[in-house]
Formats: structure tokens, C-alpha cells, sequence
């Protein structure tokens, strides 16, 4: 009998150890909107082929970097007739791109990420699709065409690798839900980033995220809008959108000589125009930005992009990482092309990042504390703060010296913790910050 009783045991403790296959899709969390860490994977920027299996190889890195929600860029196998090579040219939504792998390995890494507490989105292509998807043979119907009924691509775009997508036909909606329902139900993935969003009607996107949230159960998605339209909110049901407005400040303040008090009405005016509990996605670059430069390109230097990737992100949150950035690659990256990345080559601005990202994440006053600012033309100050601590944060915009000649009455004659450089002084009336300088300051 002892035997059979140490069988038992054993056999229990081995399936404890090692849990079916997919169980883990419900043993993390999805983290709360306001709490998400971004870090955007291309997929050709990791291996040339087989980049599914590669990427799944860096999942601990990239939890190390203090990632929470992993997007992947397009999988699905892209459309040969007038092919750009783009993964936004999609042939079959329910399949995935041989260049990248195979569905079992998009199933293992779901389950890598989420076996190590992070969250896994895909991206949707809802706007359009290869001119040789599957749907096209027998459902012509499904497409916009002009006056002599020949399919066109999106109007206003030069993106002629791809056909336009007929909202007003039900039956296309249907497939296009059925198709997302199949990530969600099949593959585990946890939400979509959902492409030119604002170019597809709310009311589509409020049926489908309804629908994604119901077959999920249990689970819960996050949808992220590349859109920038309130709407997205409003109509659509989204957790999340675009600050572009943002970045289009960043560019103007840091390259363009303009005050850094313009970031600071930036922000107020893009939350003043979303629900209360929505979050803009922040960056200083992803996929498209990448392709016209790098952020050490962009910001002038690595210490201008750190200095960007503060302003950007601690200011309000909703932080992106696009895979890359976190090693200052030192090129544009060209999406529709392997690119290959040195995950190794620049170590230290690998450990600011984490730094960086673990004070964001460790304090909650910084994440999603009050914000208090004090414009100025040459450095962001901004207080964030909740109920047990307050920082300070200053950012030099500019890539020589600037003094922030008055330092808030509150900060004056106070001591303080520079948390990046566990260094502790008194802040005077004044202070002096080196080029593309930051400061993160506790108050004591």
C-alpha cells in the first residue's frame, strides 16, 4: 500500500512541476492600464528566419528589462502580388509567415511570456488586406472599388501593395472578428494593437472588442488603437491610443529649439481629451519612427535619447520600448528587411533603461501619483507625487548647460535623493543641469 501511496505522490508532484500545455494562458495578470510597459517586438530584427523561436529566447531579457506587455509586429504570411515585403500586406489571418516560424512556435512563445508574468499582443491589419488574401477570390465584395468596380488600395495613401477593406459589408466584419476571435481563443494572445484604427469605423471596432472580450472569459484584453481620434475611446472601446500630439512636441522641443513647457501643454491637452482611466501610448520611436531614424539620430546623442525617454515617459506614463532602443541602435531600421541587432553591443545605456524603468515601476507616485509642473523654457520640471513620497523630476532639453533658476518654493533649502545616482544633497533656490542632464529627486 506505501507503494502505491508514493506513486501517487509522485505522480502529483510531477504534474504540480509541470502543468498542461497552455495553462499558464490564466496563471499571470494583465497589469492595469496605467501600470503597462510596453516593449514592441520586429520580429526582423531578431533572426532572419525562424524569428518566432528567437524571440522566445529573449524573453527573460526582455522581462529583466521591466517589459509587461509584449506587441508583436504583423506574423501572418504577407501577400505576393505587388508585394513591398511589408508584414502590414497580410494574405491569411489565420496563419502564420514561414519567414517567422510556425503557429506551434507563436503558441510557445504566448506561453514563454506569459510563464514569465507578461502579457502578449499581436498586431491587427483591419484596414486592409494583400491584394492575394484569401479572401479576395470569392469575396470581391468585401473590398471598396471605384465607378468601373476595380478594388483600390486606401485612398489617400501611396500604400499600393494593398487592397482597401468595405466596412459596409457585414459579412467581411463577421470574418475579420472571426479571424481576431482566433488569436484570443486558440493562441492565448492577451489583445491587439490595432493598425490605423482611426481609418476603420468605431462602430466596427466597438462590435469587435465587445465580442474579443466576451469569447476571452475570464481573461482580460488589452486594445491598444493606433489612432489618435477620442473616438477611439468614446465609440471604439479602447484601453489605449496614440500620443502622436507627443511626440510631435518631443520633436519640436528637442530638435527644434522649442520650450520645454510645450511638452507640458502637450500632455494637458491630450488628457483633457480622453476619459478618465484611458492612457496615450508615450515613445521617442517605434516601427515607423525607426525607419526614418535612430533615437541617437533623432535626439542628437544616447544621453539626448535617455533625456527624451524621461520627459516621454515619466511625465504621465504609458511607456514603449521598441525593441532596439533599449541598446541606442546607432541606424534607421527598415521594417520591411532583416535588420540585425547587437543585443550585446552598448551594456550601459542597457542598464539605464533598466534603472529607469524599475524607479518608474517601483514608485508608485512617479507611475500614478499627482502631477504638478513648473514651465520653463529650457528644462521640464514636473512634481509627481501620492499620499508617502514626492519626486522632483528635471529634464535638460537642450544639449548644452541650463540652470533652472528657480527651483520651485516648495524644493528650495530641502534635502533630497537623486534615486539614479543614489547621491543625497539639499536643493538651493537654483540648480544647473549638463546637457541632456536629468534628474529624478526624492524628497527626504
Amino acid at each position: 500500500m506505501k507503494k502505491y501511496l508514493s506513486l501517487i505522490c509522485l505522480v502529483a508532484v510531477l504534474i504540480a512541476c509541470n502543468p498542461p500545455k497552455g495553462e499558464n494562458k490564466s496563471s499571470y495578470q494583465l497589469p492595469g492600464v496605467d501600470d503597462v510597459v510596453m516593449y514592441q517586438v520586429n520580429p526582423r530584427v531578431f533572426a532572419p528566419e525562424n524569428s518566432l523561436n528567437v524571440v522566445a529566447k529573449r524573453v527573460d531579457s526582455i522581462s529583466q528589462l521591466g517589459a509587461n506587455v509584449m506587441w508583436v509586429m504583423p506574423i501572418y504570411p504577407i501577400g505576393k502580388e505587388k508585394s513591398k515585403n511589408s508584414p502590414y500586406s497580410i494574405s491569411d489571418y489565420k496563419k502564420v509567415n514561414p519567414e517567422f516560424g510556425t503557429l506551434d512556435d507563436m503558441k510557445a512563445l504566448v506561453d514563454s511570456c506569459h510563464a514569465h508574468g507578461m502579457s502578449i499582443i499581436l498586431d491587427w491589419v483591419a484596414n486592409h488586406t494583400a491584394w492575394d488574401n484569401v479572401w479576395m477570390k470569392d469575396h470581391k465584395d468585401w473590398y471598396t472599388q471605384d465607378s468601373t468596380g476595380a478594388v483600390i488600395y486606401p485612398p489617400g495613401t501611396d500604400w499600393t501593395d494593398v487592397a482597401d477593406l468595405n466596412y459596409d459589408n457585414k459579412d467581411m466584419r463577421a470574418a475579420m472578428i472571426d479571424a481576431m476571435k482566433f488569436w484570443v481563443t486558440e493562441v492565448g494572445v492577451d489583445g491587439f494593437r490595432c493598425d490605423v484604427a482611426d481609418q476603420v469605423p468605431a462602430d466596427f471596432w466597438k462590435d469587435a472588442i465587445t465580442q474579443l472580450r466576451k469569447a476571452a472569459g475570464d481573461r482580460k484584453l488589452l486594445m491598444l488603437a493606433e489612432g489618435a481620434n477620442p473616438d477611439n475611446f468614446t465609440e471604439g472601446g479602447f484601453d489605449m491610443n496614440y500620443a502622436w500630439g507627443f511626440m510631435g512636441a518631443l520633436d519640436s522641443v528637442f530638435c527644434k529649439g522649442g520650450k520645454a513647457s510645450y511638452l507640458i501643454d502637450t500632455d494637458k491637452k491630450e488628457y483633457g481629451e480622453i476619459p478618465e482611466g484611458k492612457v496615450k501610448l508615450r515613445f521617442i520611436t517605434n516601427h515607423d519612427e525607426a525607419t526614418k531614424y535612430s533615437t541617437v539620430q533623432q535626439f542628437g546623442s544616447e544621453d539626448g535619447a535617455l533625456a527624451a525617454f524621461v520627459a516621454t515617459t515619466f511625465l504621465h506614463g504609458g511607456m514603449l520600448v521598441y525593441g532596439s532602443q533599449e541598446v541606442a541602435y546607432p541606424e534607421k531600421i527598415n521594417f520591411f528587411n532583416y535588420v540585425p541587432v547587437d543585443w550585446n553591443s552598448n551594456p550601459k545605456i542597457l542598464e539605464t533603461y533598466k534603472k529607469l524603468i524599475a524607479i518608474y515601476k517601483d514608485n508608485a507616485a512617479i507611475s500614478k501619483g499627482e502631477l504638478a509642473t513648473f514651465p520653463d523654457d529650457n528644462i521640464l520640471a514636473f512634481e509627481k507625487s501620492d499620499k508617502d513620497n514626492k519626486f522632483l523630476v528635471l529634464v535638460n532639453v537642450r544639449n548644452e548647460k541650463k540652470q533652472l533658476k528657480s527651483v520651485p518654493a516648495e524644493w528650495q533649502d530641502v534635502d533630497v535623493a537623486d534615486v539614479m545616482l543614489a547621491k543625497d544633497f539639499k536643493l538651493g533656490k537654483t540648480i544647473e543641469l549638463e546637457p541632456f542632464q536629468y534628474s529624478i529627486l526624492k524628497k527626504k
